[in-house]
C-alpha cells in the first residue's frame, strides 16, 4: 500500500488541492483494491462446511419430529 502525499503550491486554493489529491488517489489504484477486499470472505474448511450441513439436517429433522407430534406449527410460504 502506498501513501499518497500532496504539497500545497504557493497560490493554490483548498479546493484545487483537494481535487489534485483525489486525482492522485484515483490514479494510484488504491480504492478499487480496497473495495474488492472489503467484503471478501475466507473459504471455510471442508470440515466446517460439513459440520454446518450436519447441524442444519439435524435441526430440520428435529423440527419435522416436533411438527409430527403436534408441538410445533408448520410454517407455509405464501
Amino acid at each position: 500500500m502506498t501513501n499518497i502525499e500532496v504539497t500545497r503550491n504557493n497560490n493554490e486554493s483548498n479546493a484545487n488541492l483537494l481535487r489534485r489529491f483525489t486525482k492522485r488517489v484515483q490514479g494510484s489504484g488504491v480504492l478499487p483494491r480496497v473495495r474488492s477486499i472489503r467484503y471478501a470472505d475466507r473459504t471455510q474448511s471442508h470440515y466446517k462446511v460439513k459440520q454446518k450441513t450436519l447441524k442444519t439436517l439435524r435441526r430440520k429433522a428435529e423440527i419435522a419430529e416436533l411438527i409430527k407430534l403436534g408441538k410445533a406449527v408448520e410454517h407455509t410460504r405464501k
